[in-house]
């Protein structure tokens, strides 16, 4: 229903399912694994498949927003056909011997050349693909949710001793990040943004969304055969293996925070997967396997050594920093490598988004003595009891990308109990620090 809904009653010619189970589901929606004819996307049914999706845009404007979101959505179309109308000349200017300049069918052919090009052997260009989809009745079940806690938020805050909490301003966060969560468009520029910032790191990975099949309520990406990471956590498993992707982890995590300002703030275990193999496997032959689509015969192979990497899944939820945020941000890691308790504190107080610390100097050698502590996750917990009890409050993102140092340290604990986060930071932070005095 929900790929007719997206794609129109002609779905079928471009999505072929071997088993219509769900691979997996999640708090907002369910995945399914299918094959994608790419040849079709970028061929005749490209241009029927891109009314349809302008149709369903203008649709799902009207009906979120009535008359006012229709409006809203001319004015994007126009903006956005007036710079395709200049790229074109771009083109055109660039490349005479052309008889016409590019459309935006041509464009369409151009997302699906790179899978086109991995997929030479395959006459028709079938490849894998996950289908990702909102579950049944979710947006409306969200929205009625979130005016209950809107409601609830203002009653409570009404109440003496609970304006602290500025429960009406959480829920309003908690709408921005749940409204982000059930639009798969958001997820799918979030996931172009991670593969280009990692475009040179060879040992992380994140799916291709296919935009052509791109909706609100429907994401279609490359299927990326991996398995999740809570299988290396076993004891069996060797020690360098796991050492290895503990330090993948953390090379990864430290870019996207320090270098990247752009964070998966959801790295718990069941959106981390391992793909490829630390050695050959002892056939060394490539494992294949038939796949049969009514009409069409797939035969999908398997390398027998892919390089050892980490899949990233589920980048529904991301955290960025404003630019002084940032800049406060790697202050404050500065100070805690260094042991600079106090200053720790103070950096925290002065930039804190609301501040009701009755005793200064007690938060400060409260502080102090947190930072003498070496384990991230213990240290951070910490932290944030401390200023719970002296009523200091953080930036949301500050807050979330502290969540997933902590989450991601943990996991990377579990696979090396040796590992060191804020030691393989120090250079990154003092290098960062050193520039700055410069």
């Amino acid at each position: 229903m929900l790929l007719r809904k997206a794609f129109g009653e002609d779905w079928a010619g471009i999505l072929k399912f071997q088993s219509q189970e769900p691979v997996g589901s999640g708090c907002v929606a369910q995945v399914y694994k299918a094959y994608a004819d790419l040849a079709a996307i970028a061929g005749s049914r490209a241009k029927q498949l891109e009314q349809h999706l302008e149709f369903r845009s203008a649709f799902e404007a009207w009906e979120v927003s009535g008359f006012r979101g229709l409006l809203k959505w001319l004015r994007r179309r126009k903006s956005k056909e007036t710079q395709d109308e200049r790229s074109r000349e771009e083109l055109s200017l660039a490349d005479c011997s052309q008889r016409s300049p590019m459309s935006r069918m041509s464009l369409m052919e151009q997302m699906a050349k790179p899978l086109l090009n991995a997929n030479p052997s395959s006459a028709r260009h079938v490849t894998p693909v996950a289908i990702k989809v909102l579950h049944p009745g979710l947006v409306h079940q969200v929205q009625m949710d979130l005016f209950l806690m809107k409601m609830g938020s203002r009653i409570i805050g009404l109440l003496p001793g609970f304006k602290w909490l500025s429960l009406t301003e959480i829920v309003e966060e908690f709408e921005k990040l749940m409204m982000q969560q059930i639009d798969l468009r958001y997820e799918a520029r979030n996931l172009e943004r991670f593969r280009q910032n990692f475009l040179d790191v060879d040992f992380v990975k994140f799916p291709t969304p296919l935009w052509p099949l791109v909706t609100a309520d429907v994401l279609v990406e490359t299927f990326e055969e991996s398995e999740p990471i809570s299988r290396y956590l076993h004891a069996e498993i060797a020690t360098e293996l796991r050492q290895r992707l503990a330090k993948m982890g953390m090379d990864m995590l430290l870019k996207m925070v320090f270098v990247d300002n752009f964070v998966h703030a959801d790295l718990h275990p069941g959106n981390i997967l391992v793909q490829g193999t630390a050695r050959l496997s002892p056939s060394c032959r490539e494992q294949t396997a038939l796949v049969d689509l009514c009409d069409t015969l797939v035969v999908e192979v398997q390398p027998p050594l892919r390089p050892l990497c980490l899949v990233l899944l589920d980048a529904g939820i991301v955290a960025e920093l404003q630019s002084a945020d940032m800049q406060n941000f790697r202050a404050v890691f500065t100070a805690v490598v260094q042991g600079q308790g106090e200053r720790v504190a103070e950096l925290i107080l002065h930039h804190a988004r609301a501040n009701q610390c009755q005793d200064i100097e007690r938060f400060k050698a409260e502080m102090a003595e947190l930072v003498t502590k070496l384990q991230v996750a213990n240290l951070l917990s910490n932290v944030f009891k401390l200023l719970m009890t002296h009523k200091v409050k953080l930036e949301s993102n500050f807050a979330s990308i502290i969540f997933a140092i902590m989450v991601l340290e943990g996991l990377g604990r579990s696979l090396d109990p040796e590992l060191d986060i804020l030691e393989a930071a120090k250079p990154l932070l003092i290098k960062t620090a050193a520039s700055v005095l410069k």
